[in-house]
């Protein structure tokens, strides 16, 4: 919390509390407050204020794409055209893409890396990949494809591009590519097929050779998949699925041919729900069951349509029920207001108010709330799935669990639906900075769960109910009492004794074990935000600067350094302090009422003196709360200035009352490592 720093008369009561001088105290405040070199440098790509440079380049990869789904093989067939452009100013010699599927081939680095977080994730199954058909490219100069000279590499793919083809700035080329591979099983995780009550559901993602990015950091970015997300570039998606003719399709973006793939019912009811406040009911457990008992011979393309996007992804099933309704969507950030859709499709099991019936009306209040605070949602659509692929989003669908209901159905909905904020318009690279993408969206979470029918799934604090369990079998979360404070939570996690040594940050998402990937990578993360917003900037002036950062980065490629200048600049503070303790290292607040005397025992009218103490590396603004016997109290502000030469400091307060206690952070507010050192009860002591 802010409080302003205030000093005021106070009576001091009978008698007088000393306490005997703390122990000698171990930070250095030199290297606390020493100057501090963000890892990327400003240049003319980046500016000094987190924002964009005035030369601020980005790669551009437009798709068309036309899939189909053979149900008795479980086999997706595709042939992709990418249409690359290069913004760079360097000559690119080759190109390089993501080849996802290849991670379920029994010799992938990513079955070998972490296998518990592999399992996690991904099971045991296995399939052959990517089977590459061919493979050409096509510059615009001419009419005619040719062979591409190719390299597999694990999950990736390098084009090597003969000299007279390297493609120079400005310069586009097309690739073409023909493709198969077989659909994991719900081994898959993030992309599986699974058989409902009534069918099979398939929840198809990471479904084509993807780009590769290309920036100013690091060039081709060529991290192989292991278990974290993505990293991709912006365009524009033009694509087809064909699936027997009894399927619903859900995809990322627009349904560009309803009438040619739904019934007329279907069609009614979908114009219906566009202009509903209300759920409407597209397609009902009897229209679902009546399709599923089908066995059709004949197939549906359904075609979809989405720009400014970096990814697709669809789920196709015949078991599928449909609702939707309408969303408003605010102005703001140069977008006008309008309307787009948000819609679930689930199996009959997962009917019922008591569980999806519901969820579009979550999936539309999350998106409303995030646009109204953050920024407007720019996509058309929205869509929740209930498959075998649970607990996963990619731009404008996620994909949750069949069995999810109530508190934890909207949660979850939430949560995923964030990741359209972090990372899906806010681009950053998830393989190095999955900080950035789950803490920033868990810490977003926070405020839909209190505004939600006035906090009824409130409040939502991540550290109440992460699973994570660390070493010897121990949760590193669940340990924590329930009813304590998120600050309390994530000083547990910090003191842990496993945490305490394990990985800051800004580790690289993979080198993250799984024990930690939970309490680190969104807990703390999150938390972060939370102290930068309450405790240190003030919700002003945070939300002006986190705001900024949105809309600076919109569709781009931000690097930590950016997101720390952004914050610095807009917010108007050096927080060098802040960046090194909590990000750079896992360093503990540790701070303390070393002594609290009257200034003369013989005159209670002439004040009190408070010696506060700081005896860890991390610094943060708190607040000293006097606590008056007349039930009203005093909060003095410390800031971090205190400590920038000194490691203990003597406040005097004047005294107009009886003073019964005086304590650091009584709100709680602030990671403190021993709460036992932080207040002093001085009717008990008179006593």
């Amino acid at each position: 919390m802010i409080a302003a720093l205030s000093f005021v008369v106070i009576a001091f009561p009978i008698g007088a509390l000393s306490q005997a001088a703390a122990p000698a105290l171990s930070p250095n405040p030199l290297e606390t407050f020493a100057p501090l070199t963000l890892p990327h440098p400003v240049n003319a790509y980046r500016s000094s204020d987190g924002a964009p440079g005035p030369s601020y380049w980005q790669n551009r990869a437009d798709y068309t794409l036309h899939a189909a789904i053979d149900t008795a093989t479980k086999t997706l067939t595709s042939s992709e055209v990418i249409t690359y452009t290069n913004h760079s100013p360097d000559t690119l010699s080759s190109l390089w893409l993501h080849l996802e599927q290849n991670l379920y081939r029994k010799d992938s680095r990513g079955k070998a890396f972490a296998p518990d977080a592999y399992a996690r994730y991904f099971g045991s199954g296995f399939t052959d990949g990517y089977i590459l058909d061919s493979v050409e490219v096509q510059p615009l100069t001419t009419s005619k494809p040719i062979k591409a000279v190719t390299v597999v590499s694990d999950t990736r793919l390098q084009i090597q591009l003969p000299e007279a083809l390297a493609l120079r700035h400005g310069a586009t080329i097309r690739i073409l590519i023909h493709y198969h591979y077989t659909i994991p099983g719900r081994f898959g995780g993030r992309t599986s097929w699974g058989t409902a009550k009534q069918g099979d559901i398939y929840d198809i993602a990471q479904w084509y050779p993807r780009m590769c990015v290309y920036d100013d950091l690091h060039g081709w970015d060529t991290q192989p998949y292991l278990a974290n997300e993505f990293y991709l570039e912006y365009g524009h998606f033009d694509y087809y699925v064909t699936v027997p003719s009894n399927f619903i399709v859900a995809g990322s973006g627009e349904l560009l041919n309803p009438t040619e793939v739904l019934t007329k019912s279907e069609f009614a009811q979908l114009a219906e729900a566009r202009a509903s406040d209300k759920t409407v009911m597209i397609r009902t457990g009897d229209d679902a069951a009546a399709a599923s008992s089908e066995r059709p011979t004949t197939t549906k393309t359904w075609h979809f349509a989405m720009d400014s996007t970096r990814d697709v992804s669809f789920s196709a099933s015949p078991t599928f029920l449909w609702d939707a309704a309408r969303m408003d969507i605010p102005a703001g950030a140069g977008h006008p207001a309008h309307t787009a859709l948000a819609q679930s499709v689930y199996p009959i099991e997962s009917a019922g108010d008591a569980a999806w019936g519901r969820s579009t009306e979550y999936l539309k209040d999350a998106v409303q709330h995030f646009s109204a605070r953050w920024y407007p949602y720019p996509w058309p659509v929205a869509t929740n799935v209930a498959g075998f692929s649970s607990g996963m989003e990619y731009p404008g669908i996620l994909f949750d669990g069949i069995n999810d209901k109530g508190a934890e159905l909207f949660w979850i909905t939430a949560h995923e639906i964030g990741h359209s904020w972090f990372p899906m318009i806010v681009g950053s690279n998830e393989r190095r900075d999955a900080w950035i993408d789950e803490g920033f969206n868990t810490f977003i979470d926070t405020f839909e769960s209190d505004e939600f029918e006035h906090g009824v799934y409130g409040p939502k604090r991540d550290g109440e109910y992460a699973p994570t369990v660390a070493p010897g079998g121990t949760s590193m979360m669940a340990e924590v009492a329930a009813n304590t404070t998120p600050a309390d939570q994530i000083a547990k996690v910090i003191a842990n004794d496993v945490a305490n040594h394990g990985p800051i940050l800004l580790t690289r998402a993979d080198a993250i074990q799984e024990q930690y990937r939970h309490p680190i990578t969104y807990f703390k993360s999150a938390f972060g935000l939370t102290l930068l917003r309450d405790d240190i900037l003030g919700p002003e002036r945070f939300d002006f600067a986190f705001r900024k950062f949105i809309r600076d980065w919109a569709y781009k490629h931000p690097s930590p350094s950016d997101f720390f200048r952004e914050m610095q600049s807009s917010g108007g503070e050096d927080l060098s302090y802040f960046w090194r303790g909590w990000y750079f290292n896992n360093w503990q607040l540790d701070m303390a009422i070393t002594s609290v005397e009257p200034v003369d025992p013989n005159d209670p009218s002439k004040g009190l003196k408070v010696t506060v103490s700081n005896l860890g590396q991390l610094v943060l603004p708190a607040t000293l709360r006097v606590q008056l016997a007349n039930g009203n109290h005093v909060d003095i502000t410390i800031p971090v200035e205190t400590w920038m030469q000194n490691t203990s400091h003597t406040f005097t307060i004047d005294t107009p009352g009886a003073v019964t206690s005086v304590a650091l952070d009584s709100d709680h507010s602030l990671p403190m490592m021993d709460r036992s050192k932080t207040t002093k009860d001085l009717a008990a002591a008179r006593n």
